[in-house]
């Protein structure tokens, strides 16, 4: 009889102590900066996920946007060194390499100063966790550069507030450590319709939009990406082409290329890699970015 007894409790025991680990979640992940120069926050877990092969391009690679990325480069490298840098957003057409920039200049930075600098993706449903994140990241000996790509804001989304407080606000304010960068296709991270809806219904039309379209100015640097020219784009070709050693004639090169950009209803740099992507394949030549 005590045996039973005793086995009954034990298996309560075994239940409750389930039921509390259920309640409590997952433990925090151990989270090691010096595993990898880029992450993956996953929020959920607490989890700074290694990415060992970062999906990037060499930078020499990306051309048409000189301005922006010495503006970039240059932003990226004072921050690596200890000196005041911006939050940045970079905004405008989509395919012209906004993602590309950032996680190549990271790349290009980091191994040229010598600064172990991280790179953090941060997915655009998991900002509200940011307070979270930087909570982890603000005592430690690394640089961090946290990312947010594709960044927008639609009607009745509160989240930009935690964006907001994280970037500028708050009694703690950012961490020295830690800068933002976002990539967006709207200046203000706000669809027009909406903006001109809130002007258009509220009582004071200036203040009803003044708090979400605030968000953009927490970024010290815009940095505006706006369609190639077909000069432009033929220069991504030549490049693309030259360091993957294509065997190609050059004025073949770019017909095909303007008959791709054509069947594509537009240039761009993704329209430029796609092409790229394409012409290798036909002509059984392996590349690796």
């Amino acid at each position: 009889m005590k045996d039973k007894t005793k086995h009954a409790l034990l298996s309560e025991l075994r239940r409750l102590a389930d039921a509390v680990e259920r309640l409590a979640g997952p433990a925090p992940a151990d989270n090691d900066l010096d595993s990898a120069h880029c992450f993956v926050w996953q929020p959920t877990r607490q989890k700074l996920q290694p990415v060992q092969r970062p999906n990037r391009i060499a930078l020499k690679l990306i051309k048409g946007v000189d301005h922006v990325r010495d503006i970039l480069h240059e932003n990226t490298e004072r921050f690596a060194e200890g000196y005041p840098a911006n939050n940045v957003l970079l905004w405008g057409a989509r395919g012209m390499g906004k993602s590309s920039l950032v996680k190549s200049v990271h790349d290009d930075v980091r191994a040229s100063s010598g600064v172990s600098l991280k790179l953090i993706e941060v997915h655009r449903e998991d900002i509200s966790s940011l307070p979270l994140l930087l909570d982890m990241l603000k005592d430690g000996p690394h640089r961090v550069i946290i990312f947010c790509d594709d960044l927008s804001f639609d009607h009745d989304d509160t989240a930009y507030k935690s964006l907001k407080a994280a970037l500028d606000g708050g009694v703690e304010g950012r961490p020295d450590n830690v800068l933002f960068y976002a990539t967006s296709n709207r200046r203000h991270l706000l669809p027009r319709d909406m903006i001109d809806n809130e002007r258009s219904t509220a009582i004071n039309p200036s203040e009803a939009v003044e708090e979400k379209v605030s968000l953009s100015d927490r970024f010290g640097l815009w940095l505006g990406f706006h369609k190639c020219s077909q000069d432009d784009y033929l220069l991504m070709i030549d490049g693309y082409a030259e360091h993957f050693a294509l065997p190609i004639d050059h004025d073949d090169l770019h017909k095909q290329a303007l008959e791709w950009a054509t069947t594509r209803g537009g240039r761009s740099g993704r329209v430029a890699w796609q092409f790229i992507q394409d012409l290798a394949g036909r002509l059984r030549v392996r590349i690796d970015r």
